[in-house]
């Protein structure tokens, strides 16, 4: 106000002196402009060039919101820690293979990525009943999940076994495991190898131990798969029983605790699992979803995004092709 005050007294003079002189003066503005300069809120200022924004991918199919657990977001249930396919890193942020997937197929479809943190023996009750849109969680695919849920195919890996550095009990394959204890983590395809059930009854690891007239394998069975493997670090089991991807993994990781023994087993496709809507999904069309997510996993994979990731994490070996 003190401005504005000056500011027309030095005009008002002005006027005086020009008009003593013969010139009429040139009208000045008395009010503040009408129109304010624009605002850009900080959120919408474009980064420096020197910083590329990120691309979203253009979304190539699409989920109607009402087959959704939640409008605009794909839920994602995901067991962790299960690396290099599933982890959090120091700072509590989700990373891995199927992170990475995951976040790429939510992009694709338009919608924003949750992963819900679940136990892999009630994974797929918990998507059938709409606690997520879709799993991606390491599930091998078996005749009894195709049963309860549609597997579209996105990876393959074996199984393998881990033995504490310098394998201390000398373990060159599964018929050394025979009278001895190797953990697994529940529900999982390695757990069923190791008590003859599931995909494995009447092949189990452990039968071929009895039928070969030696004492039968002593599975435990933890809820979680770090469980079994802090079986493994205290020294209560002989092997760690896992995929071949995380088992690879901890060595790397742990190099002077950990060792890869035997060779690796019944190498396995892996698969994205969603609700198919009826009672056995053996021979069910692909739902919405399904449809939905596997026109998205071939777009990844015809424009090289899916084998970028799987290079990611050193795993190229373990891609798959879909028809």
């Amino acid at each position: 106000m003190k401005k504005l005050f000056s500011y027309l007294v030095v005009v008002l003079v002005a006027s005086m002196l020009l008009a003593a002189c013969g010139t009429a003066p040139t009208a000045a503005p008395t009010t503040a402009p009408t129109t304010a300069p624009a605002v850009v809120p900080v959120d919408t200022v474009a980064p420096p060039t020197d910083t590329p924004a990120p691309v979203v991918p253009t979304p190539v199919a699409s989920i109607p919101a009402d087959k959704l657990a939640q409008k605009g977001h794909l839920l994602i249930c995901t067991d962790f820690p299960y690396p290099p396919q599933e982890f959090f890193d120091e700072n509590g942020d989700p990373k891995g293979l199927d992170i990475d997937m995951g976040t790429e197929i939510a992009a694709r479809l338009g919608l924003k990525v949750q992963f819900v943190n679940s136990v892999f023996d009630t994974i797929i009750a918990a998507v059938k009943s709409g606690k997520c849109d879709i799993i991606i969680s390491a599930q091998n695919i078996t005749t009894k999940r195709q049963a309860e849920v549609s597997m579209i195919p996105y990876f393959q890996a074996g199984q393998s076994f881990l033995a504490l550095k310098g394998n201390p009990e000398n373990i060159n394959s599964a018929a050394d495991f025979c009278g001895k204890s190797v953990a697994a983590e529940s529900g999982t395809t390695e757990a069923d190898y190791l008590q003859g059930t599931g995909d494995y009854k009447g092949k189990g690891l452990s039968e071929d131990c009895t039928k070969a007239g030696k004492q039968p394998i002593n599975a435990i069975v933890t809820q979680k798969d770090t469980d079994a493997l802090q079986q493994l670090q205290a020294g209560k089991v002989s092997a760690y029983f896992t995929d071949s991807p995380v088992a690879a993994y901890y060595t790397v990781q742990h190099p002077d605790q950990f060792q890869l023994v035997g060779q690796v087993l019944e190498p396995a496709q892996e698969g994205i699992s969603v609700p198919c809507g009826v009672d056995d999904c053996t021979k069910a069309p692909l739902s919405e979803v399904g449809t939905a997510v596997q026109a998205v996993l071939k777009s990844m994979m015809a424009d090289g995004s899916y084998t970028k990731i799987l290079s990611k994490w050193n795993l190229t070996n373990s891609a798959v092709t879909l028809p």
